[in-house]
């Protein structure tokens, strides 16, 4: 007998029974709390293999032979699947100036069928075989040993695919959404059963408004907004928290898992991690864990409180469900915003206002709790010190993306707040942090759905300064995708921002190949800019960007 699972080694030689008072990260005995399988041939051969060694470790090689014979190999939950709906010549392509550029999103483009993926139908008939999630839809998947379904992945996804006028494909993602919505109560973190606890940030509600922007489809919106509300309600019931600042209560929300065991994908790395710490320093380390793997951020400075309160420390400090960020309240204002415009479109006027209620508390909240008149900006709050986290991060201008402020002059505040943040001194793109910790959600990194949200953020600013900011930004990001896949052939799922083509790197595993929310973001900004960008081969300085840029406005106005 046979069983898929997308579990390491190491992961599967130490998954023995756990005890604890917390739920466990999923309820499957098999890949998350029980003895390694609940399959009595593999259980035998996996006791006869520990019993052949009692007091050393069982050799690798031994090991590999166990795995040889009763596992699969990664990937074969899945069937080839080419999306039907994929074609040579998308328009967009006809919008970018650059032919070197022009060639290279054709690149991107095919690269959509290469990461689409179709579940074999055990996956539904025979699910305690498989770690897989089951899903009805064919997926786009990030790429690399991202082999499956992943939440927030797929905002960027699927804004490329609708680019792309695959508008079918995006259409089966939303419904697997949906689906997961409707089975869970929310969105699972990815398509495995061991992140049947996590979520990532919650990007459907905006899914489902850029397909409604491509198709005007109002009875596909009629038909998804009970789940959209559904995952609101989870968000609001499961990971809020009341604030009190200046004698008024605020609600807010955070990333909050509790679940105090090992990440079963990250097991070993967890246990190590935590060696030497209480029982319940432990739980609250693997909660914290996991509270970062939700937030997408995994990981990260930015979830470090040392033992004064401050922003310091390392992994082991992580303590992401004592933090209130910045981004995360943005996208569920922008959330809140749009389920309002959705219940208006489809004449529900009384629902419009209760949402658009919602927003307004919530942006006084953010106003209240996270902005910083004096400096500029929004930053995260700190649940155990009643204090806001200073450092640098792009998320602190996630609200400008959002447009979640009451007065104007905030996101011009905003714009001078980055100018004089250090952050764009850097030729290849916005780093994460500041901060070198070694993790990859830290500088030297800059990650697409940042740059993203900051670029599109500040385009969207009346100001010609915000503006011209932007295509900075879009050029320099661009530049070093196109650089990287002139080296490597390849798109990768974040890049160095000091060094022209450089991929990412640090944390708990390899820059990744794909990569499917790289290629999004880069074609949306070839869509955006395709009239001005160019190629790195131009060699433009990113000194001479806005200069450049200035002359290029005024000749086309």
């Amino acid at each position: 007998m046979h069983a898929s699972v997308a579990l390491s080694f190491s992961s599967v030689a130490l998954l023995a029974c756990v005890s604890c008072a917390l739920p466990p990260p999923c309820d499957s005995e098999i890949y998350c709390t029980g003895p390694i399988f609940a399959l009595y041939v593999v259980l035998a051969a996996f006791r006869n293999l520990s019993n052949a060694s009692p007091n050393s470790t069982v050799p690798p090689s031994k090991l590999q032979e166990f795995l040889s014979t009763y596992f699969e190999k990664p990937g074969t939950e899945f069937e080839p699947w080419t999306p039907p709906d994929w074609h040579d010549e998308p328009k967009f392509l006809g919008g970018i100036a650059d032919g070197e550029l022009r060639n290279w999103a054709e690149k991107i483009h095919h690269l959509w069928k290469s990461l689409g993926r179709k579940m074999v139908s055990g996956v539904k008939d025979h699910p305690e075989l498989y770690s897989q999630i089951y899903s009805p839809h064919p997926v786009i998947v990030p790429g690399g040993r991202f082999r499956e379904l992943y939440y927030w992945d797929s905002y960027w996804v699927i804004n490329g695919l609708l680019l792309s006028e695959m508008t079918d494909t995006a259409h089966g993602m939303i419904q697997n959404f949906l689906y997961l919505v409707n089975r869970y109560g929310f969105i699972p973190n990815g398509g495995r059963i061991y992140y049947e606890r996590r979520s990532q940030p919650p990007f459907l509600t905006l899914m489902v408004e850029s397909y409604y922007q491509a198709t005007k489809d109002k009875e596909f919106l009629r038909a998804a907004l009970p789940a959209l509300e559904q995952e609101y309600r989870f968000w609001m019931q499961n990971r809020s928290v009341a604030v009190e600042v200046n004698g008024a209560e605020h609600v807010l929300n955070r990333y909050h898992v509790q679940v105090g065991l090992p990440r079963p994908e990250s097991y070993t790395d967890d246990l190590e991690l935590a060696e030497g710490l209480t029982d319940d320093r432990k739980e609250q380390l693997w909660m914290d864990l996991k509270a970062g793997a939700e937030s997408g951020w995994d990981f990260t400075s930015r979830w470090y409180t040392d033992t004064d309160g401050h922003n310091n420390g390392t992994l082991r400090e992580t303590s992401t469900s004592q933090i209130l960020p910045a981004d995360l309240n943005a996208v569920l204002c922008l959330n809140e915003k749009t389920l309002a415009s959705f219940h208006r479109i489809l004449g529900d006027i009384d629902s419009a206002a209760l949402f658009e209620q919602t927003a307004a508390r919530r942006l006084e909240a953010i106003e209240s709790v996270l902005w910083d008149a004096e400096r500029g900006a929004w930053f995260d709050y700190n649940l155990v010190t009643h204090s806001k986290h200073f450092e640098f991060y792009p998320s602190n201008l996630a609200p400008v993306w959002a447009q979640c402020y009451s007065r104007p002059e905030m996101a011009e505040k905003a714009v001078q707040y980055l100018k004089g943040s250090s952050a764009l001194q850097f030729p290849n793109g916005v780093p994460t942090s500041l901060r070198d910790s070694g993790q990859q959600w830290d500088y030297p990194n800059a990650w697409p759905p940042l740059q993203h949200m900051l670029i599109r953020g500040l385009s969207k600013l009346p100001s010609e300064d915000a503006k011209l900011l932007a295509f900075d930004l879009a050029q320099r990001w661009i530049k070093t995708n196109w650089l990287a896949y002139t080296k490597y052939e390849a798109m990768f799922e974040k890049y160095d921002v000091n060094g022209d083509g450089k991929p990412g790197a640090g944390g708990e595993y390899q820059v990744q190949l794909g990569f499917g929310w790289t290629n999004g973001v880069a074609l949306q900004l070839l869509d955006q800019y395709g009239l001005r960008l160019v190629s790195g081969s131009r060699r433009v300085s990113p000194g001479l960007l806005l200069p450049l840029v200035l002359s290029v406005t005024l000749r086309l106005q």
